[in-house]
């Protein structure tokens, strides 16, 4: 036994002295997180530092792992470790400083960042003249032991999560929920960490080794991912066939459709890469063979559906990705194709190279033709539609719904980009003060509705399911001047019994279609809702949220006079037309 508990500690402690930046990363991850959790998601800005720190550390993880990786082959292991260093704290500073302006623009660096740090790892350590079969062999064996470290982690975590629970329920410790999460976080990111570098001890010259292929992979590979790649591809060429025969352009998500099956399929080929030179799996080697070839008219339709949301919307960040991988996939093909001694290698370090470029390349990178394409758009919509007066946007010009939604949508994506000069140049004083208060308080997200809900003549030209309208009062200081009672009315609640000398009222809300009715002694009432759809009805063409000074109906019955003050009414859509309201309040006196 004690053998076995020293043979243990003396792993780890060769784990600590082989891997010091890959735990260190991974432990600060984790503790960051926790400190996260700690603080119950706490809105401070100064808990955004945690995020932004867990962030870095664990693209440190991968980052350290193949830097380890590399300098196990060359050396220079100190160099390699502060180089990395240095680029995950530029990375920290091209983070915001607050979560308020944590944007998809953040998203769209951060993803690709993690998959390119992974991507490294699988190659290298094999840009020199080292054998294709060793190349396949260490990442053969990097999969294997992150599938077994992702079992391992699952069960010790739950495990953990588990024994926690019973201590907290069986002894009546009442442990804070946000415990559970902690040791989530630590055993996932730093527990998950440790484990793999254990099935990693010996490093470079253990991954690169021969060995055995896996049984059940390859039995997934031949009868299970191969085939049912195979069944996608007939789908994908009867697509394709309808498109030519009915003379219709592709649908937009064929794109992701054909990637799928192209990156699953170089997948696929990389997995029976060894397989191909024996002769009980003829029919792996045809599939082989065979496979670059029936990308090409996929690639074909692939550009099509690309190029048509393009050239009607512009770029995006992510058509942007869509098209780099289109041009990438269209470069392994011609390059296993055309190339006489192809190597896997190319698939890995080709990728690697196009997803830097989107991120560094001056002018071309995906945030560089994002923006200037979009900002292209904007103007190109605004002249086209004659919505600029004297430079400036007349949100009382006439414009469709779909040009509302457009140009909102544009302004919304170019502020999130720091492009608020721009926008500014097409604003009044008055939207300028509107949009810079949302910036200042951080609401970017809703400076798109803002503006959406500005266009006051607009045409209805698609179906308004899910759409949805706000009229808000300005002013809450309520008057009772003038008037003898006073009552408030919550939404959906009947109030009863309200007595006003002989006389009682009964107030009625969203009963069915009637909004709000007012019942004087059980005979003579004031049914509001047809002059409440008809404030709505003023308002018909608007989306979002719109603020004016008040919100109010008055109305005689019988000897008493009512006024009704809403603080907003709000219609939405989903099938069918709804008008609610949240608070209103009742101001009656004798006439």
């Amino acid at each position: 036994m004690l053998k076995k508990i020293g043979e243990i500690f003396g792993k780890t402690d060769d784990i600590v002295r082989r891997y010091p930046m890959v735990l260190l990363m991974s432990f600060l991850g984790a503790v960051s997180l926790m400190c996260f959790a700690h603080g119950n998601f706490n809105s401070n800005p100064n808990f955004f530092v945690f995020i932004k720190f867990a962030l870095v550390s664990c693209l440190g993880i991968s980052l350290m792992f193949a830097l380890k990786m590399l300098s196990q082959r060359i050396g220079k292991q100190i160099l390699l470790e502060i180089s990395g260093i240095f680029f995950l704290v530029f990375f920290y500073f091209l983070l915001p400083e607050e979560e308020k302006y944590f944007t998809e623009r953040y998203a769209f660096l951060i993803v690709p960042t993690f998959i390119l740090s992974h991507l490294l790892v699988s190659f290298i350590a094999f840009f020199g003249k080292e054998k294709e079969l060793n190349f396949w062999q260490y990442n053969k064996n990097l999969f294997i032991n992150l599938f077994l470290t992702a079992i391992f982690t699952g069960v010790l975590t739950g495990g953990v999560e588990l024994a926690i629970l019973a201590v907290d329920k069986l002894f009546d410790f009442n442990f804070n929920d946000r415990y559970y999460l902690e040791t989530f976080y630590f055993l996932s990111i730093f527990g998950s960490s440790f484990i793999f570098l254990l099935f990693n001890e010996k490093g470079l010259l253990q991954l690169e080794k021969d060995g055995t292929y896996p049984v059940i992979l390859k039995f997934f590979t031949q009868y299970i991912l191969i085939p049912l790649l195979i069944i996608y591809a007939v789908i994908l060429y009867f697509y394709s066939a309808k498109i030519l025969l009915n003379w219709e352009l592709p649908r937009g998500w064929v794109s992701y459709l054909i990637l799928a099956y192209s990156v699953v399929g170089i997948l696929a080929l990389l997995l029976v890469h060894p397989l191909k030179q024996e002769s009980t799996a003829s029919w792996v080697r045809v599939f082989s063979r065979i496979f670059y070839f029936t990308l090409i008219p996929l690639l074909v339709l692939l550009f099509t559906a690309i190029f048509t949301r393009i050239l009607e919307y512009g770029y995006t960040e992510p058509r942007y990705f869509v098209l780099l991988l289109a041009i990438w996939l269209t470069s392994v093909v011609f390059y296993f194709i055309f190339t006489k001694r192809a190597t896997i290698k190319f698939v890995p370090i080709s990728l690697f190279a196009f997803g830097l470029f989107s991120l560094v390349f001056p002018y071309l990178n995906t945030f560089s033709v994002a923006t200037r394409s979009q900002k292209t758009e904007l103007k190109n919509i605004l002249n086209q539609n004659k919505v600029l007066k004297n430079g400036k946007i007349a949100f009382t010009a006439k414009v469709s719904d779909t040009v509302a939604d457009e140009i909102s949508n544009k302004i919304g994506f170019l502020v999130k980009r720091d492009e608020t000069d721009f926008v500014m140049n097409y604003m009044n004083l008055k939207y300028q003060k509107i949009i810079t208060s949302k910036i200042n308080k951080g609401e970017l997200y809703g400076i798109q509705s803002q503006i959406r809900s500005s266009f006051s003549n607009v045409d209805k030209t698609k179906n308004s399911f899910g759409e949805n309208f706000e009229l808000v009062a300005e002013n809450r200081l309520r008057s009772v001047q003038g008037y003898d009672f006073f009552a408030r009315v919550g939404n959906f609640r009947d109030t009863e019994g309200l007595t006003v000398g002989q006389d009682i009222f009964t107030i009625t809300s969203q009963q069915k279609e009637k909004l709000l009715i007012i019942t004087l002694n059980s005979n003579e009432k004031w049914d509001a809702s047809a002059e409440i759809k008809a404030l709505m009805a003023k308002h018909s063409n608007r989306t979002g949220r719109l603020s004016v000074p008040e919100i109010t109906l008055e109305h005689d019955l019988v000897d008493y006079h009512i006024k009704i003050i809403f603080d907003n009414l709000i219609r939405e859509n989903f099938g069918t037309e709804n008008i609610y309201f949240s608070d209103a309040y009742i101001l009656i006196r004798k006439k």
